[in-house]
């Protein structure tokens, strides 16, 4: 599904010399699996996350996604991809405030093809255990509740793969524990999950761990029990 040769990224300055921030990475992610991209704070793993999530673009190397050279892509195809393809779990929660739960999880699907907007939304937020929370709105909500409508607005649109970029960072461990199990729920129903963390432990919970440390690949690992 997703295969990196020789990824690079570069960011400019107006002042001093340019950082270096990926460097040779190689990586293929197949579907299906359950991947973690691990590192410490400045490692890369963020920007490998965008640049893998159509959300950035590598200052050289090639991306390829399904088989088709990203580069190709217009800028509406990309947007299409993102939109229906790939789902997105920060560790900030990006809810909107004055909005219920369920019009939260609807949001995604204003810019889609789809037209079951409330049926589509309401199973989302029965996937996370969430469907008798539909219409609270966020400040009702405990803060691993958030990251559970995070996590159902993401998938709302069905997506191939879901990204996580550090997605228990602001919760308590009980809570972050609550939201590993319902990623592992999903790989196991067959999601391709891609989990950003420097968390050693949050990452074992993965079946293969790829570790990052200054822009550069350093280990591509599987795990042979996942906790």
């Amino acid at each position: 599904m997703i295969q990196l040769n020789g990824i690079e990224k570069i960011y400019e300055r107006s002042e001093g010399t340019p950082v270096m921030a990926l460097a040779e990475i190689d990586l293929s992610i197949r579907s299906g699996e359950f991947v973690s991209i691990v590192g410490a704070s400045g490692s890369g793993k963020s920007t490998l996350m965008n640049i893998m999530g159509l959300l950035d673009q590598p200052t050289s190397g090639s991306y390829r996604f399904d088989q088709r050279e990203v580069g190709q892509f217009t800028v509406d195809e990309l947007a299409k991809i993102r939109n229906e393809r790939i789902g997105f779990v920060f560790q900030s929660f990006h809810l909107l405030p004055r909005t219920s739960a369920l019009e939260n999880v609807e949001l995604p699907l204003i810019y889609s093809s789809r037209t079951e907007f409330r049926s589509l939304a309401e199973n989302a937020l029965k996937a996370v255990g969430l469907e008798d929370r539909s219409n609270h709105f966020p400040s009702e909500l405990s803060g691993g509740q958030q990251q559970r409508v995070a996590i159902a607005r993401a998938l709302v649109n069905e997506p191939d793969i879901l990204f996580a970029d550090e997605p228990t960072g602001n919760l308590d461990s009980e809570s972050g524990r609550e939201i590993i199990e319902i990623f592992r729920h999903l790989h196991g129903q067959g999601k391709t999950i891609i989990l950003v963390t420097h968390d050693e432990g949050l990452a074992r919970n993965a079946t293969r761990i790829v570790r990052l440390s200054d822009g550069r690949m350093v280990e591509d690992r599987a795990v042979e029990h996942p906790q």
